[in-house]
């Protein structure tokens, strides 16, 4: 299991130098699909939560979002999630990629990063 994020930290010095890196450590496509299940059902829960002014279910929010990604990490990726070294730049990274795959781009982004997109 790589577990070790800071051979990393000095090239890391925008969201642009993060996005390939963030890529990298979500090559199986398992991996990614856990992540965009779980970024939607983000979006469903918070959407239906603030339409039916049931704010209870927001605590919801992280634990579907980070359930869903840890699971694709620790049991798919067997990989320690970016998350831990780089909060923010990693949930910018979790709502781009769902934005490279619902657009199509994933595949491209994916092989400037150096991945095989069917990896």
């Amino acid at each position: 299991m790589s577990l070790d994020h800071s051979s990393n930290a000095d090239t890391i010095r925008s969201f642009a130098d993060f996005y390939p890196y963030y890529l990298r450590e979500h090559r199986h496509p398992i991996c990614r699909m856990l992540h965009y299940i779980g970024s939607i059902l983000v979006l469903i829960v918070l959407g239906f939560a603030l339409l039916t002014a049931q704010y209870i279910l927001l605590w919801l929010l992280p634990i579907i979002g980070y359930g869903f990604a840890w699971v694709g990490h620790f049991f798919v990726e067997k990989n320690r999630p970016a998350t831990f070294t780089y909060p923010i730049y990693s949930l910018m990274g979790d709502w781009v990629m769902l934005k490279d795959f619902l657009t199509g781009q994933i595949d491209k982004k994916l092989e400037n990063a150096g991945i095989v997109a069917d990896s």
